[in-house]
């Protein structure tokens, strides 16, 4: 992993813990074992910094509304579960026997949140110069290249529907999950009264573009 990375730890013992899911812990009843879920804390607010002044920076021009989209685009469960796969995070992950089963390393939430405990083992054991390197390594080829990737979904598919009077779209949450600190809301998007897309994210507008985008997928738009 350090390799992939391009980054060899002081403290091997942080990469570790970021490689460590709660349902692994919950099987070895190690007084010493922490999983990566404190860490995941971090790496988030270690990225979000990282993210904003990349896009404040690149973009001097951008009303705060449009650097908040495009930032939760840029920095989405998807987004940041395809750049764990860049590097196979996923299959350095040690999990409980549950979540083998399942192929929960191939989660897109599970990578998301193993990337964000990786982000943070590095912040604290080499400071924000090499986080901020490690970061900036996938979104700005993310930004220069899938630009396309940050657009507005809910707007995309309100003018599909639009050109069918009488359709109607609406958002419903569905189902809430995780700690204060880091909730995950469900939501579906319905068009009349059927379910065309659903989607997670750690807002609920985040979770609306998430819904929208799996409608637009679904009609092959």
């Amino acid at each position: 992993m350090e390799q992939r990375i391009g980054y060899r730890f002081r403290n091997p013992a942080l990469l570790r813990q970021a490689l460590v899911h709660s349902s692994y812990v919950n099987e070895h009843h190690q007084s010493r074992l922490q999983c990566n879920e404190r860490l995941e804390f971090l790496g988030d607010a270690v990225l979000s910094i990282v993210s904003a002044e990349l896009l404040y920076t690149r973009f001097p021009d951008m009303p705060e509304g449009q650097l908040s989209k495009l930032r939760s685009a840029l920095v989405c469960t998807q987004s940041l579960a395809g750049f764990a796969a860049q590097i196979d995070l996923g299959s350095y992950l040690r999990m409980g026997k549950g979540e083998i089963h399942t192929k929960g390393w191939e989660r897109p939430s599970t990578l998301e949140n193993t990337f964000e405990a990786l982000i943070a083992a590095i912040y604290l054991d080499g400071g924000m110069e090499p986080a901020k390197r490690h970061i900036l390594r996938f979104l700005v080829p993310a930004l220069e290249n899938h630009t396309t990737a940050f657009k507005d979904y809910k707007t995309t598919l309100q003018e599909v529907v639009q050109q069918n009077p009488g359709e109607n779209v609406t958002y419903v949450l569905v189902g809430e999950s995780g700690p204060d600190h880091d909730k995950r809301f469900q939501v579906q998007v319905r068009l009349n009264s059927n379910v065309i897309g659903s989607g997670v994210g750690r807002s609920k507008k985040e979770a609306e573009q998430e819904a929208a985008k799996e409608a637009l997928h679904l009609m092959g738009l």
